[in-house]
């Protein structure tokens, strides 16, 4: 998708672990192994976008993992809280601010979205730094959280 707005854009990015191992794509355009992840569209909320995304981009039903308050009532909805969140740079003049999930497998059949991947793959731990071309030091950090706390 294309960005929404001038200066900065809200996307989701999910760490999707299954038996020790994460989900990792290699993107077509960036050159660059991430996670699966996308802008969250003007009509979608935050989880939507995630669930949306992981489907789109693997073929999996996921599910996003985290804390959902019980403040739920008539005007307002309570969503999961993203695991992390961060603001990083994609232009001189443009920003994303991510919302990061952890997510489980629930089901579908793993497929690779070749328009927009070259890759898609489950790595250990240890594989992380194999990877090529070497992934961002955030990426690889992220990665590592999410499988020392998905069990």
């Amino acid at each position: 998708m294309a960005h929404i707005h001038e200066k900065i854009d809200f996307t989701v990015a999910i760490f999707v672990v299954h038996e020790g191992k994460i989900l990792l794509i290699h993107h077509r355009k960036l050159n660059k192994w991430l996670p699966l992840g996308g802008h969250v569209e003007l009509d979608e909320e935050p989880e939507q976008a995630a669930l949306r995304e992981a489907k789109e981009e693997s073929g999996l039903d996921v599910e996003l993992l985290g804390e959902r308050p019980p403040t739920t009532e008539p005007g307002t909805r309570a969503l999961i809280a993203p695991r992390f969140l961060d603001i990083h740079r994609i232009s001189d003049t443009h920003e994303h601010i991510g919302m990061i999930y952890f997510a489980r497998v629930q089901g579908g059949d793993l497929a690779l979205a070749a328009a927009e991947h070259h890759d898609i793959r489950w790595i250990t731990t240890e594989q992380l730094d194999e990877l090529q071309p070497p992934m961002s030091g955030a990426v690889k950090w992220y990665c590592r959280q999410a499988l020392a706390e998905v069990v």
